[in-house]
């Protein structure tokens, strides 16, 4: 079993929230696992370059084993740029089959991996091949890491309607950082509406809608309490039934 984690742009939380669903699943008793099948934006860490996403993503799941993370980040690229850019920047040939291979081993290690994509759906991974291309190949349903306020609607709804002409499983939607104070009325009359916007325009659930926690810190790797906020506000257990049912 597995989930594909995307989102309506950069930016929107997708490492957080993956993170947050790994560590919610483990607290369950599920061995799970994560994976970043392609990384631009890397840093330099003991010498070595690495994925600052999956160092969260680890964290927030709990570090209890030391994994490889050549396994769970097959492809890292130091330049943050759309990962065929950064690639050819740094004159490196991104193989698909390592990629490929990489998901098959998690898959034997594992009784559910959290896997988190790059940028957005249609985000390049090289020249011909996208990230709706990954998700189909690795036939894993999809959720979709949302913004809260203005504009939301369109982006979200645009990256369903694509995921569904491509054949791809939408698992729902879930809104990341939502403030937690609002004292402007058209703020909050967006931030309130919004979340049935979309599950009425995308015909889709809305899988929570999680608070901003400013503990949370990707790129100082500090998780704060995104388990617990995932715990309490997304629906879990409609994310574990959903693998069952459509039998990934």
């Amino acid at each position: 079993m597995g989930v594909f984690i995307t989102g309506t742009d950069t930016e929107v939380g997708k490492s957080v929230l993956a993170g947050g669903l790994a560590g919610a699943l483990r607290e369950r008793g599920i061995n799970v696992g994560i994976m970043k099948p392609v990384q631009s934006g890397g840093i330099i860490q003991a010498g070595k370059l690495v994925s600052p996403d999956v160092l969260f993503m680890l964290k927030a799941r709990g570090l209890d084993d030391d994994p490889d993370l050549e396994l769970v980040n097959p492809v890292c690229l130091a330049l943050a740029a759309a990962p065929n850019i950064a690639a050819q920047n740094e004159g490196f040939d991104i193989d698909l089959k390592q990629i490929s291979q990489a998901y098959k081993q998690l898959k034997e290690l594992h009784d559910f991996l959290v896997v988190e994509g790059a940028g957005g759906i249609t985000t390049p991974i090289t020249d011909d091949y996208r990230m709706f291309h990954l998700i189909k190949d690795l036939d894993l349903p999809i959720i979709i890491v949302a913004r809260p306020g203005l504009g939301t609607i369109n982006h979200t709804v645009l990256t369903i309607e694509f995921a569904r002409r491509q054949g791809i499983s939408v698992m729902g939607v879930i809104i990341n950082d939502h403030p937690v104070d609002v004292d402007d009325i058209q703020t909050d009359i967006v931030l309130r509406t919004n979340p049935d916007q979309i599950a009425r325009l995308g015909k889709t659930k809305i899988l929570g809608i999680v608070p901003h926690d400013p503990a949370v810190d990707l790129d100082k790797c500090q998780v704060g309490n995104i388990v617990g906020l995932v715990e309490e506000h997304v629906d879990i257990d409609h994310i574990i039934n959903y693998q069952i049912k459509i039998g990934n």
